[in-house]
């Protein structure tokens, strides 16, 4: 290469950096550009900082996943592993030399423990768990792991026979078999020495997402005891009857912490041992909100820490290492909020100045020794990384960079909004606006509304409402009464009300929109996923002005949510009673049934769901796409040969964006 080659190419790099390319809108392809950031671990000393790093890879349709170490000192980032299927769930040894973590292995993928010694060497397998470990957890000298499995069927045998009937309980209608107990053992961290801890036929909590992990085993600090969540039997429907307790390793003997004798989980001894913390929902009411309690380790219900000064549900709650004060998050207005509370004092929320951390049912968080914080978390304008507090006094820091691309394009402005809504709750919503927005122009609106119902809408980023709003349209994503961001009042005015307040609710955060002089009123759209697919659903029964719907995975009629999905019984406590116990609550379940109010429905509406759903069965995806056929509304139903609440796949769900967006465009214009 000439002098004058080099000189022309270092103008260009010069030219390159002064001048940037023009910014562009946020394109569908540009969902499977967003790297995924989770499971996010710091290590005891606070040094280094475990996560796990996932790049959707479409040619093989999965994602490919990597388990990554940031240096705080250094700022570097290394790969520890390259590409294990199945990568979830590093957790650092307390002595800081190891790492352990959950990938698939043969036969049959199921997840096993593997243990990466960071002196050196590869990870070694330590488990061979036939039906694959949930769930797992050092014990304090680094020496040991409790981890959790199911047990092998009784008639194993038998079933290898085809003699494979079995007994229907309280289990989702694509079930295939009964559930089998899991329960805890103790192997080694060489691998050897492989222990049964706890048997019956009483079981652990499983885990059925979207929903949070399954209630974490916690170990005392001496290493002689581990708190967990104990169920009356093996199904997870059955989970509101779970209680806390605490084994005695060596002699095998289990107690109960507490007298409730229901609603209990997610127990953690502090680091002194003195005390373990636990969920419980308020006022003892199994359609409440989480509060976070803390009680002696030695037994007793003890109080509940979190009712007088945080009123939100509580989706994690993390000894701090003083044993004295606990990290609690929870959903607060439009916001993932995280405080200190002391067991003797004032809760203190933190000040995160926009950062919103990930906590979809669960935070993705942890604190080391010194008491620094690790999270995984994004902002409005800028897709999931790992964020450090060195301190809970200290600002949030952006370590990683992975989705800087995706924040550099022209994003449209997020911002909160509030409005009262009926019987005078102060209401609350997220409103996203087309990046070439220009005020007084009105703009067609589009909602796209949260599931859950006990989750939020907040001002974290959002791959679809900005897909949307790169399309011209204004986005809004209202909190109807049921979300879990605005109280326990709030949270409990859906019981008995699943649709019809919250409907009105909906509708008062679209006034309050309109308000602002932007909106088109001749072009909304309603969409939604899972309970968002339930409000579109209603919302089109019952309101006429849509142009156009999406009702995903709806929640259409809750007498048969209630006797086919996998925790379809649980609606008792939204109803105060069980569909056939009474003509009267039978109606009650009829009458907020979106399918009900089917032949009042004339807009446009696009139905998506997966035929292996356990959570919201296809079932009712079909009924309405019947329904609305025969009154000749125009609809399509695409379903999605896959289990699971959402295709997980980056194909499937670029296809569900794809469609999802393509409908309203084509009623919207």
């Amino acid at each position: 290469m000439t002098l004058l080659q080099r000189a022309l190419l270092i103008a260009l790099a010069v030219f390159a950096t002064v001048v940037p390319a023009a910014a562009r809108t946020m394109q569908l392809q540009d969902l499977n550009a967003i790297v995924g950031v989770s499971d996010v671990q710091i290590s005891p000393n606070g040094k280094q900082i475990a996560y796990v790093v996932s790049r959707a890879n479409l040619p093989q349709d999965r994602f490919n996943r990597q388990l990554m170490v940031y240096d705080l000192a250094t700022h570097a980032e290394r790969a520890l592993t390259f590409e294990r299927r199945g990568l979830a769930s590093p957790r650092w040894a307390p002595d800081g030399s190891k790492i352990a973590f959950l990938a698939s292995a043969p036969p049959k993928r199921e997840p096993q423990i593997f243990v990466l010694d960071l002196r050196g060497g590869d990870p070694v397998r330590i488990t061979t768990a036939s039906r694959g470990v949930q769930q797992f957890t050092w014990r304090p000298d680094s020496r040991a792991i409790a981890y959790v499995t199911s047990d092998e069927p009784p008639n194993k045998k038998q079933i290898e026979k085809h003699h494979d009937l079995f007994v229907v309980g309280d289990q989702d209608y694509l079930s295939t078999e009964a559930p089998t107990p899991n329960h805890i053992w103790l192997i080694n961290a060489d691998g050897s020495g492989n222990y049964r801890l706890t048997s019956g036929s009483w079981s652990l909590p499983g885990s059925e997402p979207p929903s949070s992990p399954a209630s974490p085993i916690s170990w005392s600090p001496d290493g002689r005891s581990i708190t967990f969540t104990k169920m009356a039997n093996a199904y997870d429907a059955d989970s509101d009857f779970a209680v806390v307790a605490v084994l005695d390793v060596a002699s095998g003997a289990i107690r109960p912490l507490t007298s409730h004798g229901k609603y209990e989980g997610y127990s953690e001894f502090s680091a002194d041992g003195s005390k373990v913390s636990y969920w419980y929902p308020f006022n003892g009411d199994g359609a409440a909100q989480n509060d976070v309690y803390v009680a002696p380790a030695s037994g007793g219900d003890g109080t509940d820490i979190t009712k007088d000064e945080i009123d939100t549900n509580v989706q994690r709650s993390i000894w701090m290492p003083d044993s004295r004060s606990l990290l609690i998050s929870g959903h607060k207005g439009t916001d993932a909020a995280l405080w200190i509370k002391p067991l003797n004092g004032s809760a203190r929320r933190l000040a995160l100045n926009g950062v919103q951390p990930v906590q979809a049912f669960w935070l993705d968080a942890s604190v080391s020794n010194t008491g620094a914080i690790a999270f995984a978390a994004s902002e409005p304008h800028h897709p999931v990384e790992l964020y450090y507090l060195s301190s809970a006094n200290a600002q949030p820091v952006r370590l990683t960079h992975y989705n800087d691309s995706i924040a550099a394009l022209e994003l449209g402005k997020v911002e909160s909004i509030s409005w009262t809504g009926p019987n005078g709750f102060a209401e609350d919503g997220v409103l996203t606006y087309p990046p070439d927005f220009v005020p007084g122009k009105h703009y067609p609106l589009v909602l796209n509304i949260h599931g859950g119902p006990n989750a939020a809408s907040i001002t974290s980023f959002n791959g679809l409402s900005q897909l949307m709003a790169a399309r011209g349209w204004l986005v809004f994503s209202p909190n109807y009464r049921g979300s879990d961001n605005l109280g326990e009042a709030y949270w409990h005015a859906i019981v008995g009300d699943a649709g019809d307040g919250p409907g009105k609710d909906v509708v008062a955060g679209i006034e309050a929109v309109k308000q602002k002089g932007i909106v088109d009123d001749a072009r909304i759209g309603v969409s939604g996923w899972s309970y968002g697919g339930f409000m579109t659903s209603w919302l089109i029964g019952h309101y006429h002005f849509w142009k156009a719907a999406v009702s995903g995975a709806a929640v259409n009629n809750l007498i048969d949510q209630y006797a086919l999905a996998d925790n379809g019984v649980g609606w008792r406590y939204e109803f105060g009673g069980r569909p056939w116990s009474s003509p009267k609550m039978f109606a009650a379940y009829r009458a907020q049934s979106p399918i009900t109010y089917a032949a009042s429905i004339t807009t446009p509406t696009l139905i998506l769901s997966d035929t292996g759903d356990a959570r919201v069965p296809i079932t009712q995806s079909y009924a309405m796409f019947r329904a609305l056929r025969d009154h000749h509304v125009p609809t399509r139903f695409f379903a999605y040969p896959v289990g699971g609440h959402f295709p997980g796949d980056p194909v499937r769900s670029t296809d569900v964006d794809r469609r999802w967006i393509a409908w309203l465009a084509q009623y919207l214009r």
